[in-house]
């Protein structure tokens, strides 16, 4: 799979906090937050926000001094299947939070192997999942979750996408053109969340936003019913702010 450069969006913060986390890590005994400034070349300010995020999900903890150290979070991430299993746990959490804080099913997917996977969601009750009337893999041209990977994808991974998955129409709403479409995808801000408003599936209305970690193209999305349409911008922008943590938990 081809990917395109890695576009400047606020994710680089994940970065930013991945050299914080390999700081403390290395001070066994504890780190102030001055010290972190001094090896990551971060600003104290910008670091405030990063370690005050790190505290929150459990990847440091600040002693009686006030300096950090690593936290539980951060050493439940071994290696093998403990690591796979404290990863996904940490994900679902995430998700559920995420899905109670922003009152919409919430899912997690990759492009693996040439095809959509949609590999974590979180609904329930009030905010079921959407009806996967036709199989996502199939569907990538209508879903946002289709073109949200597909604009992490260079023309070519698009061009082969789109030969084994044809443009059909899904809805009145659904964009068939492959010329069309192509052009959407290139004109895609990459720090704006990416809608589906009925063209995937009549009655529901989508948004997501790019979780990119290395060569693996991911994102991150919400469902909603049409009645609650009115509520999808600040969902999805509420999304994209808290796309970090979970983006951090994929690259541990």
């Amino acid at each position: 799979m081809a990917l395109k450069p890695e576009p400047t969006t606020p994710f680089h913060s994940v970065q930013y906090a991945l050299r914080v986390l390999e700081t403390v890590s290395k001070h066994g005994n504890g780190v102030t937050n001055t010290q972190i400034a001094r090896e990551t070349g971060l600003p104290v300010g910008h670091l405030a926000s990063l370690l005050l995020m790190l505290r929150r999900e459990g990847y440091v903890e600040q002693i009686t001094d006030g300096a950090y150290v690593i936290g539980a979070s951060l050493l439940l991430l071994g290696s093998g299947a403990a690591r796979r299993q404290a990863v996904e746990a940490r994900l679902q959490q995430a998700l559920v939070q995420l899905r109670d804080s922003v009152g919409a099913a919430i899912y997690i997917s990759r492009y693996v192997d040439g095809e959509i996977r949609v590999t974590q969601f979180a609904d329930g009750p009030s905010n079921p999942a959407v009806n996967e009337w036709v199989d996502f893999r199939s569907s990538a041209h209508a879903s946002a979750i289709g073109k949200c990977l597909l604009t992490q994808l260079d023309q070519n991974g698009r061009r082969d996408h789109i030969s084994r998955h044809k443009t059909a129409r899904l809805t009145s709403r659904t964009i068939t053109s492959e010329q069309v479409l192509f052009s959407k995808l290139d004109s895609q801000p990459a720090t704006v969340p990416v809608l589906d408003l009925q063209e995937y599936a009549v009655g529901t209305v989508c948004a997501a936003v790019p979780l990119t970690a290395g060569a693996s193209a991911g994102c991150l999305a919400l469902s909603l019913p049409i009645e609650d349409a009115h509520r999808l911008r600040e969902a999805a922008d509420t999304l994209n702010r808290r796309a970090a943590p979970v983006l951090l938990s994929l690259t541990l």
